[in-house]
């Protein structure tokens, strides 16, 4: 660890010797390409970042997560002055965090909470609670709107990764409604899997959510239909709505379910309009980047970046700061203002 430390130390002080980067290095790891919101987020931060004067290094691991400790200890030794790391596992940094706090980098932890490491200063994010309360809003109001008649609603439930704190904000903001509606008998979980231990989806799969729905059918559903699938993430609502389509949903008699989602991917926002996926949750990936921009403005400048929640993200060893943002619930209804007239997508992007 000394050794890497004086690597970075050393690093540094060609970096500000030979004023290669005047503005400072941001480096900036992002766990995967294979979800089109993470490439929307490093795109977005690079353009604001380079706008802002500074220089970036943008680093995707695959959801490898010995590549994204190796890609972090290299933007370390590399001198730069702040990380700003979306986590593939948020458990497993602390090594990697305490020698960048050895070299004097300052640590933001973006959109997935850093746990374990008393090393991250900041977090910039959406507010996850809230996130999982809409998604649970626009399933119970899809069931009313598409189901008026029956009672109790047949619900299957999906989680996030459990390895991705975030996760579990969505499921218990979810939650948070539905277990009443469970409660009071207007919902009815079938096959009785409930908890983040058995409804989670490891790295947000959505070939593994698919799997999941055919199980749950098959098991429980040869005798009734499922009215509606809460999932937190549009990845996994592809797969659990390919599953539903290929026992005969959407067909015949058999009504699609009310499926949510998150992070409006084409594909979703695509099948909602063809009146498949009901919704998925925006968040404006380029008010998350202003954000971030905005809090290494501030630190590398010597001030105090803008946050609005000092309470809620505890990672274990500290509560960290934190700037959270206002997701907006997406659906057939509003699509085309909310996400076209905000100049996120064209419209030919969602032909």
């Amino acid at each position: 660890m000394k050794l890497r430390t004086l690597l970075a130390s050393a690093a540094a002080a060609v970096v500000f010797a030979t004023g290669a980067y005047a503005e400072g290095l941001v480096g900036i790891a992002m766990p995967t390409k294979s979800s089109a919101r993470w490439i929307a987020d490093g795109e977005n931060m690079v353009k604001q970042f380079e706008a802002a004067g500074y220089t970036t290094d943008l680093q995707y691991a695959e959801d490898d997560i010995p590549n994204q400790l190796a890609q972090i200890e290299n933007m370390i030794t590399k001198g730069v002055n702040v990380l700003v790391i979306a986590a593939i596992d948020g458990t497993t940094l602390s090594n990697a965090l305490e020698n960048a706090n050895a070299a004097g980098i300052k640590v933001i932890a973006y959109d997935r909470l850093i746990r374990d490491s008393g090393n991250v200063d900041y977090y910039a994010t959406f507010d996850n609670f809230k996130v999982g309360v809409q998604q649970a809003e626009s399933l119970v109001a899809g069931l009313k709107e598409r189901f008026p008649d029956v009672k109790p609603w047949n619900v299957e439930l999906f989680g996030g990764s459990p390895d991705d704190n975030n996760a579990f904000f969505f499921y218990n903001g979810a939650m948070s409604i539905l277990q009443p509606m469970i409660d009071a008998g207007d919902i009815a979980i079938p096959s009785g899997q409930m908890g983040m231990e058995q409804v989670g989806t490891l790295r947000w799969d959505g070939a593994v959510a698919q799997a999941r729905m055919d199980n749950l059918l098959s098991a429980n559903y040869t005798d009734k239909q499922v009215q509606g699938v809460l999932s937190p993430y549009d990845g996994l609502s592809i797969g659990i709505l390919s599953s539903l389509k290929g026992v005969g949903y959407g067909s015949g008699d058999m009504k699609m379910p009310i499926v949510t989602g998150q992070d409006c991917e084409i594909p979703s926002i695509k099948s909602i309009i063809a009146g498949e996926q009901y919704s998925s949750i925006f968040k404006d990936t380029r008010e998350l980047a202003r954000v971030t921009v905005g809090m290494v403005d501030a630190m590398l400048k010597g001030g105090e970046p803008e946050i609005n929640d000092t309470s809620t993200y505890d990672n274990g060893v500290k509560v960290v700061p934190s700037y959270l943002l206002e997701p907006v619930s997406v659906d057939a209804s509003n699509y085309e203002k909310v996400l076209v007239g905000s100049g996120y997508y064209t419209a030919d992007q969602l032909k």
